[in-house]
């Protein structure tokens, strides 16, 4: 069965699911980028789903940010979930004064 994904960005490693995607569903995602990519567990409405092989220790990216590290690998159209990313300090100041320098 075919699925829906928003994918923000075109760097984003994940995509959030609209509804849930059973294994096996292709979800076809859109947004800021596109893609594709067969579920291999279940994803719950609104959760983010692997668009590669995301390896232990690599950042996921969202929004094209990093929301956090893997504790595991995630394989593609693997469930990405608090259980297997957790959040990384970052340094907002640094960052908003740096974008502000692009301009």
């Amino acid at each position: 069965m075919e699925k829906k994904a928003i994918l923000l960005d075109e760097k984003d490693n994940v995509a959030t699911c609209t509804s849930e995607a059973q294994p096996e569903d292709m979800v076809i995602c859109h947004g800021g980028g596109s893609a594709q990519v067969k579920a291999v567990e279940t994803i719950p409405i609104w959760h983010k789903i692997a668009l590669k092989l995301i390896a232990k220790g690599e950042m996921v990216y969202k929004y094209g940010e990093i929301i956090g590290e893997t504790l595991q690998d995630i394989p593609q159209g693997g469930w990405v979930s608090h259980e297997n990313i957790r959040s990384i300090p970052r340094d907002y100041a640094s960052e908003y004064a740096m974008g502000k320098e692009d301009k």
